[in-house]
């Protein structure tokens, strides 16, 4: 049986002068690139999802709107509700990778890790990107065998190593981390493993204690972990939970005597919805944040005038605005854009198609210079996509909860990507081996 979809269906489309000229329909269609949603604003993990669709539909809106499309193409975006459950994702890819109304579709937001490894052998065969920042099957920022998968931002390992080097700033080099005991405390899924290859790589180099312990989804009573903790008197907790699980960790931490400025959580524990539930449990906790939150940025500015002082924000309280997960929103937003315009300046203002999407998303540039250009300097690392590195950037500030907002504490602190590298390189050798993928020489491709 089919899962049923509350769908929801917003389409960002300009009549322009044209409408007067007698164009077919599927002419004026086709100048618009489609582009799928696969949101969860209802189910348990809804308070982050509604707020991260908010921040990617309003820089559509502010893209269509305001600059009139991507270099004249605009945005024709489509949500379909999942519930952040994998199996309706999949479903969601099945009905739009054929595109809609005259536009292929050039690429697929996953939204989930989970979601991503349903997909990533379907996508490969469709040749359809699929893009998941700071998530997805972290050996996929290997572009010769995971060709249509992109980990892009700050992949699992990178959070792993970013951590690490930020508790050896706050311990006062990489050689006191000796002797050091480091728990992580994860979600018990494919997400919560992810780093832990990294983790006992970065152990075994730097010679800290490495600890993990799971923590079952949903994560609502967490009694046991922490009394573990307590008895093992670690020096820094990791904690890689998800929705509803975050909460209850900060506040059973708290119970069980563990100080949450000892607490760093990766880039899925990080955001408003994790801190404000816990309440006073949550001072001092920190996280990394390679989406931080804020308005302060320069894209604040231009969304405030030109989308919530208009009434056109998707944002249901706006008070929300500038919050980690609307950024989050905002910052994926921009990713695509940028991407699409780089492949309309290859091959044409018109929509892409998949094989075209992977040329733009394996070509993506954003330096300094552009992210100022956008508004985006300071909110999103510069990157540098290539047919060897889907990943192209591998870094995060840190944020510190004060009680009542988040405030940076660092600027970008990159990951050890030259550490990193042959355990990404073993683990997609691996994945080829078992798929009888022989790897691609994009030297070869150009």
């Amino acid at each position: 049986m089919k899962h049923p979809f509350l769908f929801r269906k917003t389409l960002a489309v300009a009549l322009a002068a044209t409408l007067g000229l007698g164009l077919a329909s599927t002419s004026l269609h086709a100048a618009e690139q489609y582009v799928p949603l696969p949101t969860y604003r209802v189910g348990p993990y809804a308070s982050s999802g509604a707020l991260w669709w908010a921040g990617t539909i309003d820089y559509f809106r502010y893209i269509n709107e305001v600059e009139g499309g991507i270099d004249g193409v605009k945005i024709k975006f489509e949500e379909f509700e999942t519930e952040w459950s994998p199996d309706r994702t999949v479903e969601v890819y099945e009905r739009v990778k054929k595109g809609k109304d005259g536009s292929p579709l050039a690429f697929f937001f996953t939204h989930g890790t989970p979601a991503t490894y349903a997909l990533i052998e379907k996508a490969a065969a469709d040749k359809i990107p699929l893009i998941d920042p700071a998530g997805g099957r972290t050996e996929s920022i290997d572009g010769t065998v995971f060709p249509y998968a992109f980990p892009l931002l700050f992949s699992y390992y990178s959070q792993a190593s970013t951590g690490i080097n930020f508790i050896a700033q706050k311990e006062g080099g990489l050689d006191k981390l000796k002797g050091k005991k480091i728990v992580t405390v994860y979600h018990d899924s494919a997400y919560g493993r992810a780093t832990q290859p990294a983790v006992e790589l970065l152990a075994k180099k730097y010679g800290f204690e490495n600890i993990q312990i799971p923590v079952a989804d949903p994560g609502n009573e967490q009694s046991p972990q922490w009394r573990r903790v307590r008895e093992i008197k670690p020096d820094w907790v990791f904690l890689r939970t998800w929705g509803v699980s975050t909460v209850v960790a900060i506040k059973t931490a708290q119970r069980f005597g563990f100080p949450a400025n000892r607490i760093i959580g990766d880039v899925w524990a990080g955001s408003e919805s994790d801190v404000i539930p816990a309440g006073d449990a949550a001072r001092g906790y920190q996280a990394l944040a390679p989406y931080p939150g804020g308005t302060h940025f320069e894209i604040h500015k231009r969304l405030k005038t030109h989308i919530l002082d208009k009434g056109k924000s998707d944002l249901r309280d706006t008070k929300y605005f500038g919050a980690v997960n609307y950024n989050i929103g905002l910052v994926n937003a921009a990713l695509a854009v940028e991407a699409l315009r780089t492949g309309y300046r290859k091959f044409g203002k018109r929509p892409l198609n998949g094989e075209e999407g992977r040329w733009a998303w394996e070509h993506l540039v954003v330096d300094d210079a552009r992210l100022k250009e956008i508004g985006f300097h300071g909110l999103l690392q510069p990157l540098n996509i290539t047919p060897y590195d889907h990943e192209g950037g591998g870094a995060a500030r840190i944020q510190q909860w004060d009680g009542s907002k988040w405030v940076l504490q660092t600027d970008w602190i990159k990951a050890d990507h030259a550490l990193l590298l042959p355990l990404i390189k073993e683990k997609s050798a691996a994945y080829a081996k078992e798929h009888g993928i022989t790897p691609r020489n994009p030297d070869k491709e150009e």
